[in-house]
């Protein structure tokens, strides 16, 4: 990308973040101390009280609440394609079967209906995806996840800051995923964290997250060992993010209702922008739900997605494609999975595109996405 090129996305990083991590780098810890915590705490405070564990990625975030939910061999996982290939990817390193559910035509959120046409006795997660910020139907969810013994998992790598019926993300699952990659609507550079309020849940991911260690004297085999000891009773992964990222999220975390309200902001100058555009198909919202905005995915019609990307693209606008559906990616078309199983995510995949959406940027960058892409579909 050219410094001239406006990104689809990129961070907000202002002064207070830069003091917080050099703060950090000049204390005693720069990982596994007190800003770790305080990350988690300043976190489970924005979910509704849940407890947080704070992971590098979101991907490790996924991978850590499955592991937590103990997904393995003989599972299986209901998921959306809509969604970076993680989300399915994490259920299947744990052994799990993934069974993709279509999207709804609109959200392309997780479709209830879909998921419950796949519901077995094998069934042990339905994990949703906040598909741009926009939360999935969890209620709907809750009713087939209880129906069916299962666990409701939330992908929210998109949704931070975002309700559903007046509760915000991170509540209204078993456990909740988050992603605080640059392009989020909060950044710790890289790194994630899963959201449980069953202590059971919580401490599991937990452990996992550290390695599998025991240090627990009560939960020791051999207690009488040494004060050095610590034990592994399950294996796990080294996904703790250190003090000098969690000093950024914590500063980063005190501006996230500033970034709420200006991308809601962005999002209504483009609607009312682009409203009238034929051939455009603009994101839609439910009232019951308050979103914070990670993306602006638009529907290209008459089957002129790619050449608008590459057109605006060549414009200096990084236009991105948000995603290809994770059952059409060739690691799953090599376990069988078809194109046709999910019309709905096939179809909305096929219009998609994500136009510039972030936090410092600017209204004249803003007008100047709309006149390209008002331009080139004029045309």
């Amino acid at each position: 990308m050219t410094p001239s090129t406006l990104p689809y996305g990129r961070q907000s990083i202002d002064d207070a973040d830069v003091a917080a991590v050099v703060a950090a780098l000049r204390s005693d810890w720069l990982t596994t101390g007190p800003r770790v915590a305080a990350f988690e705490a300043e976190l489970a405070a924005r979910a509704g009280g849940v407890p947080c564990v704070a992971v590098s990625s979101g991907t490790a975030a996924l991978h850590t609440a499955y592991a937590a939910a103990r997904i393995g061999p003989g599972d299986e996982v209901v998921t959306s394609p809509m969604t970076f290939v993680a989300t399915a990817a994490t259920a299947a390193l744990h052994g799990a079967k993934v069974v993709f559910a279509d999207v709804e035509p609109d959200t392309a959120n997780l479709d209830p209906a879909a998921v419950r046409a796949v519901l077995g006795p094998r069934t042990r997660a339905v994990t949703a995806v906040d598909y741009a910020g926009h939360p999935a139907e969890y209620d709907e969810l809750r009713k087939l996840t209880e129906d069916a013994g299962a666990l409701l998992v939330a992908d929210a790598a998109h949704a931070i800051g975002s309700t559903y019926r007046d509760r915000p993300v991170g509540s209204l699952a078993d456990l909740t995923t988050f992603s605080f990659f640059p392009t989020k609507n909060l950044t710790t550079a890289e790194g994630g964290a899963v959201a449980a309020a069953d202590p059971q849940l919580a401490e599991r991911a937990r452990r996992f997250a550290c390695q599998g260690l025991v240090r627990d004297r009560s939960r020791l085999r051999h207690p009488d060992e040494g004060g050095w000891h610590q034990e592994v009773h399950e294996f796990g992964l080294n996904y703790r993010l250190p003090d000098v990222l969690c000093a950024l999220g914590s500063a980063q975390l005190r501006r996230l209702d500033a970034f709420k309200a200006r991308r809601a902001a962005l999002v209504a100058r483009y609607d009312a922008a682009l409203a009238d555009v034929p051939g455009l198909g603009l994101p839609v919202r439910r009232p019951w739900v308050d979103p914070m905005w990670h993306l602006y995915p638009v529907r290209v019609r008459d089957g002129r997605r790619r050449e608008v990307y590459e057109r605006l693209r060549a414009a200096g606008i990084a236009v991105q494609v948000n995603y290809l559906p994770a059952h059409l990616h060739p690691v799953f078309a090599d376990l069988g999975y078809r194109r046709g199983m999910c019309p709905a995510a096939e179809a909305f995949y096929a219009e998609q595109l994500s136009l510039p959406l972030f936090v410092d940027l600017t209204e004249a960058a803003q007008d100047r996405v709309v006149d390209e892409l008002r331009a080139i579909l004029a045309g």
